[in-house]
C-alpha cells in the first residue's frame, strides 16, 4: 500500500505540470529519516554545492533543531544542533542554518527569555567541523530586554557569517503587547557580523522603525551585504524596502515595491532575496485593496535600483514567498496560491514561464512557509505537512 501511495503521489505531481514540454522538468521525492511530529523547515546550498535542510522536532515539551545533508535523493540520519525545553517556536519565524563550503556551519534559533508570550532572544551556535560538535549557544541581542527578538537572516559573508534581525528592544517594556500595533516602542532592524571563532565584531542598527513581525532577508552581492525586509512609515504603509552596506556604511533605506499598503497589523509575510555578483532578484507578497499580489522584481546593480515588477500569482495567493537565482537573468519563484504551492521561472525582461504544482498544502499556519534551494541541476522543495505534522521534500530536476 505504502509504494502505491508513493506511486499516486508522484504521479499527481507529475500531471501538475502545465506544460512539462516548457523545460519545468520532473519531480524525485526524497527521503527523510522523520518518526514524529517536525515544522519550520529551511534549505541552504553552500558554495561547495552542499544542500542542508534544517527543522525542529518537536517531541513532548522539548524542541531540538536538526539538520542533515542530501546526497543523491537521501538525507543523511539527522544530526542534533542544539535543544531545550523553552524554546519559542513560531511557524512563520523559523530557524536558520548557514555554511561556508568550507567545514563551517552557523544556526539560530528562538528561546524564551521569561514567561511573556512575546520575550524571546536570538541564540546563535557555529560549528567548525561541519556540524559534529557545536558551541555553547550565545544571545545575539545583548540589550538584556525581555522583548521580542526573532525573524533572522543568516548567510556566510567572507570569512564570517552576516546576521540580520527584527530588535525589540524598544518595544514594550514587558513583552506582552502583541504583534498589531500595540508596542508603547517601535521594532527596529539590526544586523551583524559573526566570526567563525564566535566573536562579534561589528553591529548596527539598520532602521528604527520596522514591521513587527514579518521575515527578513539578506544576500551577499559584490558591492557588500543587503537586507530587504518590510518596512513601517508612520501612517502604517508597509511596503518592502532595501539596506545595503557600501565601503563601511550602510545606506538609507529604500522602498523597492512603491505599494502603498496601509495596514494597521501585520501581515506576518516578509519578502525573499537572492544574489549572483551584483544582480539581485527579490520576491514579495502585497494586499493593498486586500487581493494579494505576489511579484519579482531585479537589479543588476547590486540593489541600486531595481526594474519594474514583474507580477507572477494567479488571482488568489496567500504568499509564503521563496526565490533564487539559476542564472543572472533568471529567478525561480515559489508562492502558494490557496492550498497549492507553486512555483515559476521569471525573467528579468518581464516574461513569466507557465507554473508548477510543488504539492498541495493547507493555507493553515501549521503548513509554515515552503522552502526551495539549488541543488545542482534541480531545485529542492521542503514544506510541512499540515495534517501529519512532518516535512515533506522533493527535487524538481530543471
Amino acid at each position: 500500500m505504502t509504494k502505491l501511495l508513493t506511486f499516486l503521489t508522484v504521479t499527481v505531481l507529475l500531471m501538475a505540470c502545465k506544460d512539462p514540454s516548457q523545460g519545468q522538468g520532473k519531480f524525485r521525492e526524497l527521503a527523510l529519516a522523520v518518526d514524529s511530529v517536525s515544522g519550520e523547515p529551511y534549505l541552504v546550498t553552500d558554495t561547495a554545492g552542499v544542500t542542508f535542510l534544517s527543522w525542529i522536532k518537536k517531541e513532548g515539551g522539548k524542541s531540538t533543531l536538526n539538520f542533515s545533508r542530501l546526497k543523491e535523493d537521501v538525507w543523511s540520519a539527522p544530526t542534533v544542533i542544539s535543544s531545550g525545553e523553552n524554546w519559542f517556536v513560531n511557524w512563520a519565524d523559523y530557524p536558520m542554518l548557514a555554511s561556508d563550503g568550507a567545514g563551517s556551519l552557523m544556526a539560530h534559533y528562538l528561546e524564551k527569555s521569561e514567561n511573556g508570550k512575546f520575550t524571546y532572544d536570538v541564540k546563535w551556535v557555529i560549528s567548525g567541523d561541519g556540524g559534529k560538535v557545536w558551541s555553547s549557544p550565545k544571545i545575539l541581542n545583548e540589550d538584556g530586554k525581555k522583548a521580542e527578538h526573532g525573524f533572522v537572516s543568516l548567510v556566510p559573508y567572507g570569512n564570517d557569517f552576516f546576521v540580520a534581525w527584527l530588535d525589540g528592544r524598544n518595544t514594550a517594556a514587558e513583552g506582552e503587547a502583541g504583534h498589531s500595533g500595540g508596542h508603547h516602542g517601535q521594532m527596529t532592524l539590526r544586523a551583524a557580523i559573526i566570526t567563525k571563532s564566535g566573536t562579534k565584531t561589528a553591529e548596527w542598527e539598520l532602521d528604527n522603525r520596522v514591521c513587527d513581525c514579518c521575515q527578513t532577508t539578506a544576500a551577499i552581492t559584490k558591492n557588500g551585504p543587503i537586507v530587504i525586509y518590510r518596512d513601517r512609515s508612520e501612517s502604517e504603509i508597509r511596503d518592502i524596502s532595501i539596506v545595503r552596506l557600501l565601503n563601511g556604511k550602510w545606506t538609507d533605506p529604500q522602498t523597492i515595491f512603491r505599494d502603498n499598503w496601509e495596514i494597521a497589523g501585520c501581515p506576518v509575510n516578509g519578502p525573499r532575496v537572492d544574489a549572483i555578483g551584483n544582480n539581485v532578484a527579490v520576491a514579495r507578497f502585497t494586499s493593498p485593496n486586500k487581493i494579494g499580489q505576489v511579484s519579482v522584481a531585479f537589479s543588476q546593480d547590486g540593489g541600486a535600483s531595481f526594474g519594474t515588477p514583474v507580477r507572477v500569482d494567479e488571482g488568489q495567493t496567500i504568499g509564503r514567498v521563496d526565490i533564487l537565482l539559476l542564472d543572472s537573468k533568471t529567478a525561480m519563484v515559489s508562492w502558494m496560491e490557496g492550498d497549492a504551492i507553486k512555483a515559476a521561472k521569471i525573467h528579468a525582461d518581464g516574461t513569466k514561464e507557465p507554473s508548477v504544482i510543488i504539492a498541495s498544502s493547507s493555507q493553515s499556519r501549521t503548513s509554515g512557509f515552503p522552502q526551495m534551494t539549488r541543488s545542482a541541476n534541480s531545485v529542492v522543495f521542503a514544506w510541512t505537512d499540515a495534517k501529519l505534522k512532518k516535512i515533506n521534500t522533493i527535487r524538481l530536476v530543471l
